[in-house]
């Protein structure tokens, strides 16, 4: 995509929320969907754990992010014990909307309507460089863990 080209507004949103967070990195729009960690992986050329997920649950009966790697599945029952929750369930399409503003497949790890307790899957610190969502299925942005960790003010967590 040419830089002059008008960024969606979700993904605007995230850069701002980026740039406002201290980090100093560009968001991309591509010209097609990414939706999954093997589509992007695909697309960049990278290993599909360097992946960074941002998947919405439920823990109990509130909205929480986690970031998880593309390459694990999160173990709801094994995070509910590591966060304290009774309960740990994927969040419907509806959930992921309501708390992010933004839909399944282009979830960014920030740039939500309002703060949503954050989870950083350890797992991710095997990676010199993450790419994460930006807002929409066809945008991605690099990102370093140190640089996710600060910006989220995430716990850090195994999920698996």
């Amino acid at each position: 995509m040419a830089m002059n080209e008008a960024l969606h507004p979700r993904v605007q949103q995230v850069q701002a929320a980026l740039h406002a967070g201290g980090v100093d990195v560009t968001v991309r729009q591509i010209d097609e969907s990414t939706p999954t960690a093997a589509a992007a992986a695909d697309y960049l050329g990278c290993d599909v754990g360097a992946i960074a997920n941002s998947l919405l649950f439920m823990a109990d009966d509130e909205p929480i992010l986690v970031l998880t790697s593309g390459a694990h599945r999160v173990d709801t029952g094994h995070l509910a014990e590591r966060i304290g929750a009774a309960r740990v369930r994927r969040a419907s399409a509806d959930q992921v909307v309501a708390a992010t503003g933004q839909v399944i497949g282009g979830v960014a790890p920030v740039g939500h309507p309002a703060p949503i307790r954050t989870y950083l899957d350890v797992a991710l610190l095997e990676y010199d460089e993450l790419w994460a969502a930006a807002g929409i299925p066809a945008s991605l942005f690099a990102i370093t863990y140190a640089e996710l960790l600060h910006v989220t003010g995430a716990i850090e967590v195994e999920v698996d």
